[in-house]
């Protein structure tokens, strides 16, 4: 059973927002547990990418080109442009704390994606806002 803490951070997340509290638990439940030590590139700018992770706990910095762009709290996520296409990272993200997470597969993601078509449009939303603020910077 997922526990409540991780559904709690699920439901702050954008991307899942329309999503019922028993869809959340069967999402928590097909998240892997993830831990990453201060200083550790999680994702690497260029270098291919499968992962989505959602933040339970710790901050990482997100750089472009050897550039700063933001960083990244408990609730946020990341990867989810390589968790759809399995294409190069855009961006790099390095722990700045020790990070625990959740992560899932391009594997795993589609098909709760198909079966949660929900999903489909806040998703559509956050790549739409991560992509203007690409072209902005």
């Amino acid at each position: 059973m997922a526990d409540k803490e991780l559904v709690s951070t699920l439901k702050r997340v954008p991307l899942f927002a329309g999503l019922s509290d028993k869809d959340l638990k069967r999402l928590a439940n097909s998240l892997a547990e993830r831990t990453f030590p201060a200083g550790h590139e999680i994702a690497i700018e260029g270098s291919e990418g499968v992962g989505f992770f959602v933040i339970e706990s710790g901050e990482v910095s997100v750089s472009r080109g050897g550039e700063h762009i933001r960083k990244l709290g408990p609730g946020d996520y990341f990867g989810e442009m390589a968790v759809i296409d399995q294409r190069p990272r855009s961006a790099t993200v390095v722990a700045d704390t020790e990070l625990r997470c959740r992560g899932m597969t391009s594997w795993a993601f589609r098909p709760f994606l198909e079966s949660h078509g929900e999903v489909a449009w806040p998703l559509l939303e956050a790549l739409v806002t991560r992509l203007r603020e690409a072209e902005a910077d």
